[in-house]
């Protein structure tokens, strides 16, 4: 019996080096900033029923999260327009949008603030701020 081996040629992937992250103090900073930018930006656009929820210690990806109403379908795509506008003239380079297809539910990644904008029957049917508003369980509590 004669035993056969192929050599395959191993290939390593080349990955793209992470960027470090900024400081735990200049994150913060940079989030109050932008959580005031966005307060002032729905507050121009006559948001209805703004939620802000605390994120810090309860998730890794975000410091905030907004929650707010539009009135309609226009109103959430204007909202979302300027909010975006004004995280880049804050200094952000990129700001991505979800959902602008519909306009029922956008969702602005402003990289520390997650922005999700609302029609309000939408908004009712996810509860979103009863998810991420509660106290999260502790390691070994019950949910």
């Amino acid at each position: 019996m004669t035993l056969i081996y192929s050599a395959k040629e191993t290939h390593t992937i080349p990955r793209k080096a992470k960027a470090p992250r900024k400081s735990k103090a200049a994150s913060k900073v940079t989030s109050k900033k932008l959580l005031k930018v966005a307060q002032a930006s729905l507050d121009d656009d006559k948001a209805q029923d703004v939620v802000v929820i605390n994120l810090a210690g309860k998730t890794s990806f975000a410091d905030y999260m907004i929650v707010a109403s539009g009135t309609s379908q226009r109103q959430v795509a204007t909202m979302a327009t300027h909010l975006r506008e004004k995280f880049k003239a804050a200094g952000m380079s990129e700001v991505p949008l979800e959902g602008a297809e519909q306009n029922d539910w956008l969702l602005i990644d402003g990289g520390d603030i997650i922005v999700h904008l609302f029609r309000p029957e939408i908004r009712e049917f996810y509860g979103l701020e009863k998810i991420w508003g509660d106290a999260m369980p502790q390691p070994g509590e019950a949910a």
